[in-house]
């Protein structure tokens, strides 16, 4: 069964619409009768995170880092700076 709406009724029944789609159905937008667009859900990716962050890399689209960066370390611990710091922005 194919599910079709005019442009009003998808935008009158926006909600509705999604929810079939959310439920794995093609929806079909038309104008004056003519089909114009069709609403159907996203595949699921069939690959990982780090398999699509290699993909990319290879084909130049995504960068990496060019050298290993240290981990921050804080300076040190100064009673009352936040203080100072503050008062002397005023």
């Amino acid at each position: 069964m194919s599910i079709s709406y005019s442009t009003y009724e998808a935008k009158a029944r926006f909600s509705e619409v999604m929810r079939q789609v959310r439920e794995g159905k093609t929806v079909t937008v038309s104008y004056r009768g003519k089909p114009v667009a069709e609403i159907r859900p996203l595949e699921k990716p069939k690959a990982t995170m780090e398999q699509r962050t290699r993909d990319l890399e290879r084909r130049g689209v995504l960068v990496g880092p060019r050298e290993r960066r240290t981990p921050f370390e804080g300076g040190a611990y100064v009673p009352g700076a936040l203080k100072r710091f503050l008062e002397e922005r005023d």
